[in-house]
């Protein structure tokens, strides 16, 4: 990473505030200073590649018997994080190359360097090795038209979602919208099918396998009538509506040698969305407390860092439309490549990251121009799940809102973009609009589980595979597979 600052979550400045105050008073803060001051040092090590240092500062600081059980268990989350890098930096460069070649069979060694030279294999130095990320192969083809050129098989290198170009849907949701004067508009009823499955012997036989599904809350006019069918096994919990990260919640006990299967099935109604907005009539947003924390930094993802001031100011300029800025910067971020992450719980700022990694996927973008909006006094929030299509086509997927006076929150999918049908208007379409071919599960990110969880989560930010656990600890991602089926069709009567 370029930038390697260190951010607190605004828990451990809470706790910071708490330790001086102590001091005022004469009581002891010098062990949470001392343990604030290891875990900014560990992040650095670790974001520089020192793991080995970083993990002899971690055991160090752990066998401090003062040590607050928040602070031990964030240092030991450093270590976890460090081995989670791992595993998504495996190929060296003789690996990454030898992918390459069964794309690329006549690649030669000075067009590798010279696409590693600029950035485009994404790769970390780790204690003096240098690692490339298992999916950097594959993302050149996003990155390099050069390398798209030179590559012979006979598949596609990708495939885009149905959604990704203009087509007769965001044609019907505009006209309709246009025409009867609402905002939700062309409804979809869907059947869900989600399911994971525990692989065999991840956890001991007889243990008892806590998961947790991905599931819809019920957000008027835009998913409503949302009803769970039936689940394996049928004993559940579904989390509150109030839950910002809702899931069903379902236990299982493990058996030798077999896998241990959760699944649910629910149905629910999809609108898609789309706002005509005059940019003359945009003003500023209020500053009331229901807003002030959309446009407030959210360390460690949504930091006002300095190059990101920079960034915005060389995109935005002299403009103060709030509407203009933010087409502005959906237009910086959309420039930004698409291509396949690493897994969030690894990167220490994810917003940063986007802004200088050369490459972000839906998350990443979509946390940079919400950093960027705050930034410039425009509130936006978070919004993700799933989109499906009327074919076989799924996947995760993260977009947001953003506030507009007089117009309140409209929705931005600033990985779909800007669309190319010759028409301005409905190329406009996803900073205003949405399809009706998503599900929502998550209206902010890092946010608790009900029930919680109780070691680390396999993702930290999002919430669209599910996690399991069991109480010897976590199970990650490679531990489990999971399965989405959708199935829509239009409401009668629409």
């Amino acid at each position: 990473m370029k930038d390697a600052r260190v951010f607190r979550p605004s828990s451990l400045r809470r706790e910071l505030r708490a330790a001086l105050i102590a001091v005022l008073l004469g009581g002891p803060a010098a062990s949470f200073a001392a343990s604030t001051d290891a875990l900014s040092e560990v992040r650095g090590l670790i974001d520089a590649g020192h793991f080995k240092d970083a993990a002899a500062r971690i055991t160090s600081a752990l066998a401090a018997s003062s040590l607050a059980t928040e602070q031990h268990e964030q240092l030991a989350f450093e270590r976890e994080r460090m081995r989670r890098i791992l595993l998504d930096f495996t190929l060296t460069a003789d690996d990454a190359q030898a992918r390459l070649r069964r794309q690329i069979p006549d690649l030669t060694p000075a067009e590798f360097a010279a696409w590693d030279a600029a950035g485009l294999l994404e790769h970390q130095v780790i204690d003096g090795r240098t690692l490339y990320f298992d999916r950097a192969p594959s993302n050149l083809f996003h990155l390099s038209p050069a390398a798209l050129a030179r590559r012979k098989s006979p598949k596609p290198a990708w495939t885009d979602g149905p959604m990704e170009r203009a087509n007769a849907h965001h044609h019907d949701v505009r006209k309709e919208a246009l025409a009867t004067g609402k905002r939700s508009v062309a409804p979809r009823h869907v059947r869900v099918t989600y399911s994971i499955t525990v692989k065999p012997d991840a956890a001991p036989s007889g243990e008892t396998l806590r998961a947790w599904l991905p599931f819809p809350r019920a957000l008027p006019g835009q998913q409503e009538d949302i009803r769970l069918i039936e689940s394996t096994p049928r004993q559940n919990t579904i989390a509150p509506e109030s839950a910002l990260q809702r899931t069903v919640y379902l236990e299982q006990r493990a058996a030798a040698g077999k896998p241990t299967k959760f699944s649910i099935t629910y149905e629910l109604t999809v609108f898609a969305q789309y706002n005509l907005i005059d940019p003359d009539k945009v003003v500023g947003a209020p500053a009331t407390p229901e807003l002030a924390k959309d446009v407030a930094e959210r360390p460690p993802h949504i930091v006002f860092t300095d190059d990101l001031r920079k960034f915005s100011r060389e995109v935005v300029g002299d403009e103060k439309n709030p509407y203009r800025i933010a087409q502005k910067l959906f237009a910086a971020v959309d420039r930004i490549p698409w291509a396949g992450a690493r897994e969030y719980s690894t990167i220490s700022n994810i917003s940063d990251y986007a802004l200088h990694a050369g490459h972000a996927d839906c998350g990443q973008q979509t946390l940079l121009l919400m950093t960027l909006l705050r930034l410039n006094g425009i509130p936006a929030r978070w919004q993700s799940g799933w989109v499906y299509s009327d074919s076989d086509y799924n996947t995760m997927h993260d977009w947001g809102w953003l506030y507009l006076a007089p117009y309140g929150w409209v929705p931005m999918d600033v990985t779909f973009g800007r669309l190319n049908s010759g028409d301005a208007q409905l190329d406009g379409f996803y900073l205003g609009g949405l399809d009706a071919y998503r599900l929502a599960f998550n209206d902010d990110f890092s946010q608790p589980f009900a029930p919680g969880k109780q070691h680390f989560r396999s993702e930290t930010v999002d919430s669209q595979r599910g996690e399991v656990e069991w109480r010897g600890g976590n199970l990650y991602f490679d531990q489990w597979d999971y399965t989405f089926e959708a199935h829509a069709q239009i409401p009668r009567g629409e």
